[in-house]
């Protein structure tokens, strides 16, 4: 062999074997955490909330506030509003839209809704936009103090939805009727799927179909803290004035890219119970909070690396770990470590997106292998006994993610969708690849700056539309 081939060789043969030495443990581990939570699931199928959970209380009575937070949604935010306002026609509830001075075309498109509905109420921020989005709620949280004020009577919770969804008709006759024993309730979000967007917008309908159908699903059952979506979300005001009062007075961080998620976790740490609702309206249809995705590649990696960034990094230095707080209470042992595993599960997108760096690397490496064997005579790698019973253990490790995968997808959107929910999983890998990347990014510039900007998703006309692929359906 000619020496100029030589440390080609030697290069691509020891770099593959270390990459896919580091992949498969990594998987594995990734793996076996998944499939203890699976095991976790499945054990607990027949489980309801804890029994210091169940309490017989009245539903919720009194008015409900609904917070939308607003920053250029003027191609969305009308039909938002006129479906909301059609949905809820007998319920006795406000919408807060919270806009800035310098969104004229979101102003002009909600105000001639705001002047025909006595429903909707229009809050301007007196700061130009963006700020964060957390910052947009607190505005709303200190509108709605004052209109309580100038009236005299509090409303009895605060629902959180965005400027895109398709809610429910059905979706405050059940925040009233679990908000009575319940700080917060969260009922599933469900994607939009449209054909033209079936790869990358399709995406967001497995993760979610999986993490509404089994993750939150876990967390409320076992009585752990239940992060909220920020959407499809109801808190009683009680929550939100204590969260205000250990904040100064504004119950949402306004350094957080996910101050939705951290309300969840910190109502959890104060020993409040929060519950995840997945029911059925008398129609039959499931009670979910819609809405459109990404369905670029570029948005989608924007808004996964904000998620990655305020969850798994910035998460980790608002929140720390279950048990860090001096005044949340002595926790059993066993539920100590259950939420501390939760939030691993929550943190680990980064190294789990180091690990498939990695083992498509050690793909390609391995290709370009073969490519030397068959023309420049290579000699084939040679894998030991524990290389191959990790590859092996990895494929079986594989196969079950997809399958559960699978079947969740099934559960919302029928088996079509399902088994495209096989091939979409690397196109979810890609993203969750360059998306990570991106938020140690945003982390880095976070803590040199010490600033956060809204990096809202952009929504268009066309995702108010109906669903044309699957409508959701309860299945069990």
């Amino acid at each position: 062999m000619e020496l100029s081939t030589a440390w080609l060789e030697w290069l691509v043969t020891g770099a593959g074997h270390e990459l896919m030495l580091f992949a498969s443990v990594g998987i594995l581990l990734i793996g076996l955490d998944d499939l203890l939570f699976d095991a976790l699931w499945l054990g607990t199928r027949n489980q309801t909330a804890p029994s210091r959970y169940r309490r017989e209380a009245p539903p919720l009575s009194g008015t409900l506030a609904v917070f939308i937070p607003a920053w250029d949604e003027h191609r969305v935010l009308p039909a938002m509003l006129n479906r909301a306002l059609a949905a809820w026609a007998g319920e006795d509830v406000r919408i807060y839209i919270g806009c800035y001075p310098n969104d004229a075309a979101t102003l002009f498109a909600v105000s001639p809704l705001i002047a025909r509905d006595r429903r909707l109420r229009l809050v301007v921020s007196d700061r130009d936009g963006p700020t964060t989005k957390g910052d947009n709620l607190n505005r709303l949280w200190a509108a709605l103090g004052e209109d309580e004020r100038a009236e005299g009577r509090r409303v009895a919770a605060i629902v959180l939805h965005d400027a895109e969804d398709h809610v429910h008709p059905g979706e405050i006759a059940l925040y009233r009727r679990h908000l009575g024993e319940n700080a917060m309730v969260q009922i599933p979000v469900v994607p939009t799927m449209a054909r033209g967007a079936r790869w990358i917008g399709g995406h967001y309908g497995d993760e979610f179909a999986e993490a509404h159908g089994k993750e939150l699903v876990v967390r409320s059952r076992l009585g752990l803290p239940l992060p909220s979506a920020g959407v499809g979300c109801a808190l009683t005001r009680h929550t939100l004035a204590l969260l205000a009062l250990e904040r100064g007075g504004d119950p949402f961080r306004t350094n957080s890219l996910t101050e939705d998620y951290e309300l969840g976790m910190v109502i959890g740490a104060y020993g409040l119970r929060t519950r995840f609702v997945d029911m059925a309206a008398p129609t039959g249809d499931r009670i979910v909070s819609r809405g459109a995705f990404p369905d670029r590649a570029d948005a989608a990696v924007r808004q996964k690396a904000r998620w990655i960034a305020g969850i798994a990094l910035a998460g980790w230095d608002h929140l720390g770990w279950p048990g860090a707080r001096r005044d949340a209470g002595p926790p059993s042992l066993g539920r100590l470590w259950l939420a501390r595993w939760m939030l691993w599960r929550d943190r680990r997108a980064p190294l789990a997106a180091l690990v498939l760096l990695a083992a498509y690397a050690a793909l390609v490496l391995t290709a370009i292998g073969g490519a030397g064997q068959a023309l420049l005579g290579w000699q084939p790698a040679e894998l030991g006994d524990a290389m191959r019973l990790l590859l092996a253990l990895g494929a079986v490790m594989l196969v079950w993610r997809l399958a559960m995968r699978s079947l969740f997808t099934a559960r919302c959107y029928g088996w079509r969708e399902a088994a495209w929910a096989l091939p979409r999983a690397f196109v979810a890998n890609i993203v969750a690849m360059l998306a990570a990347r991106r938020a140690v990014m945003i982390y880095w510039r976070m803590l040199r700056s010490g600033e956060v900007v809204w990096d809202k998703t952009e929504h268009h006309a066309a995702d108010m539309e109906a669903d044309p692929i699957a409508a959701p359906v309860l299945q069990r």
